[in-house]
């Protein structure tokens, strides 16, 4: 028995019933692009953020990036670069499978959820306190960066479930 004859089924049951829980179907017409929560996060938005959004997604994507030096040392850094690199290339196939319009309140929910497992080892493992070396300067850069994003995750997540939960 192959993987597809016993995924299809269960994708096209997980589906039916992901539609059933969502209150409207929504179209990327009825909204316009941009950064907001709900507003639509397309290549159109992404280039046309204001400049301090476009540095602070360079500061995001190059800490997160340099994760990669420390994943097979670091159980933290794995847990970030996979929680990103899910959140990023899951949230557009969860996105497709489910129906939904990418807007820019569905990506900090994303965050939030792909996130969160990295944000935790990176506390728990309080890396900064063992010495300084390149992996603690990074780890507590990369906390920073994620408290800093959750603080807006948080309430764009927040205002784009209660847009599809109304």
């Amino acid at each position: 028995m192959s993987n597809s004859i016993i995924c299809t089924p269960i994708v096209k049951k997980f589906t039916m019933l992901a539609s059933l829980l969502l209150p409207a179907t929504l179209y990327a017409a009825d909204y316009e692009a941009g950064h907001q929560a709900l507003e639509l996060w397309n290549d159109e938005a992404k280039a046309n953020v204001p400049e301090a959004v476009k540095i602070w997604l360079t500061v995001m994507m190059v800490t997160f990036v340099s994760g990669l030096i420390f994943v097979w040392k670091h159980v933290p850094a794995r847990w970030v670069v996979g929680g990103v690199l899910l959140s990023v290339g899951g949230g557009g196939l969860i996105a497709e499978a489910l129906g939904l319009v990418v807007l820019s309140g569905y990506v900090a929910l994303l965050h939030l959820i792909f996130w969160s497992p990295g944000l935790f080892f990176l506390i728990r493992e309080r890396a900064i306190s063992k010495g300084v070396s390149l992996y603690s300067v990074w780890a507590a850069v990369t906390t920073l960066v994620i408290i800093v994003s959750f603080f807006f995750d948080i309430r764009d997540a927040s205002i784009y479930l209660k847009h599809m939960l109304a």
